[in-house]
């Protein structure tokens, strides 16, 4: 099982840029597909982006696409978000998770989920 850890949240003006990593322990990580979602206030907890286990492959939200990149780096075991283009509306907390199965949009096909980091984005 892996355990994960995000960090590189903050305050960003719109149109700002800021790169979020999620560092995983455990010896599963380099063939995990881990997912990054987003929750706002008073909303559903929303998918963001995926990557495969050898960053072959990922998808992303449409809300995101073009402004937002996933990657990894499994040699230091993380797994970042880089975030550019930055609206008000990106504003939530967000969080990594471990892909299980399933559909790579929702939040119940993923496990050990980190404790998120705040992005807050001003107009």
């Amino acid at each position: 099982q892996v355990q994960l850890v995000e960090s590189g949240g903050g305050l960003v003006q719109a149109g700002g840029s800021l790169r979020l990593s999620c560092a995983a322990s455990g010896r599963t990580f380099s063939v995990t597909n881990i997912g990054w979602f987003r929750q706002a206030p008073g909303k559903e907890r929303e998918f963001v982006a995926r990557i495969s286990w050898s960053g072959g492959s990922t998808t992303y939200a449409d809300s995101v696409k073009g402004r937002f990149t996933i990657s990894r780096d499994n040699a230091k075991n993380t797994v970042y978000l880089q975030m550019n283009s930055l609206k008000p509306e990106d504003t939530a907390v967000y969080s990594c998770a471990s892909y299980d199965g399933g559909s790579v949009y929702r939040s119940t096909s993923y496990s050990s989920w980190g404790q998120g980091t705040q992005v807050t984005v001003s107009s």
